[in-house]
């Protein structure tokens, strides 16, 4: 996208790119090319110890996106709230879950696995049973990489897989990020959901150091950003002066369509399909492929 500016010097109008909320020149990415094949997949952890900053809106609705590009997308509801299973429409109760996974090796997680109504877009659920599940796996051998053996028998039939993580730094925020490949951190455009990515970009390097020396920062996306207040711009022009390249070009603005897409049990994508925060969510996905943090 550009704008005509005209240059005193000679007369003449040039095009230039227009700045996006990040500082940097705004751009189209170009949309993925078609998969001649599918998996192994990349594990791809949505992290912050903060709750409300969009960590479970970005794991819904960028896996339909992907799933819309021709990617088979595994979403995994690792928070005992359950928001991941209840956004997408599909059972907790009555039915095997994460927690069942973690602590039974004969579970086959494919019995475990439900379908969405998106087509490529499948889910492991949770509900409250995982609460207890940090005090279970306290005495495990091995507890970190619990997540991580379970993820590795489905992997071979996804194109990505995207862990909701729970609002904590706890044991199963650590499972999650030693299953992972990458990292991307979910951050409200607000000054206390700033202070708290240093800790957990600190936790990360820890895990990188200690349990997975694979793990990577994907990108920190800007969430619930509203242009029309100072503190959200001064909040994200912060965050990029402090990270660069690591911000994600894209930003997703603050909308009552995500709570309304909720109690749809959809994704923005399908319910406001024509919506600025679907096309947001679009750019998102494209924009994480181009990075090739997806394939």
């Amino acid at each position: 996208m550009t704008h005509q500016t005209q240059d005193p010097a000679d007369g003449i109008a040039s095009l230039e790119p227009e700045v996006g909320p990040t500082g940097r020149p705004n751009r189209e990415f170009p949309d993925p090319r078609p998969l001649r094949s599918h998996g192994p997949a990349r594990v791809i952890a949505l992290c912050n110890q903060k709750g409300g900053v969009g960590k479970t809106t970005t794991t819904i609705n960028l896996g339909a996106t992907l799933a819309e590009y021709g990617r088979r997308v595994l979403a995994v509801d690792f928070d005992p709230q359950g928001a991941l299973s209840a956004g997408l429409g599909v059972k907790t109760h009555d039915v095997p879950t994460v927690y069942d996974l973690l602590l039974s090796r004969s579970l086959d997680p494919n019995d475990v696995i439900q379908h969405t109504g998106t087509d490529g877009l499948d889910v492991i659920p949770a509900n409250i049973d995982l609460s207890a599940a940090e005090v279970h796996l306290v005495t495990e051998v091995a507890r970190e990489q619990i997540l991580a053996s379970v993820l590795r028998r489905v992997a071979p039939h996804y194109d990505v897989i995207l862990i909701d993580c729970q609002p904590s730094l706890g044991l199963l925020t650590v499972n999650a990020l030693t299953a992972s490949h990458g990292v991307v951190i979910p951050l409200e455009c607000e000054y206390f959901a700033l202070r708290g990515v240093a800790l957990l970009i600190e936790t990360i390097d820890k895990v990188r150091d200690r349990l997975n020396p694979a793990i990577e920062l994907d990108g920190i996306l800007a969430t619930m950003y509203d242009a029309r207040t100072l503190h959200s711009r001064e909040v994200l022009e912060r965050v990029v002066d402090a990270f660069g390249d690591k911000v994600l070009e894209t930003v997703i603005t603050r909308t009552v369509k995500f709570p309304d897409a909720t109690v749809a049990a959809a994704p923005i994508t399908e319910f406001a399909p024509d919506h600025q925060a679907s096309k947001s969510y679009r750019q998102l996905a494209r924009e994480l492929v181009f990075r090739g943090a997806v394939a």
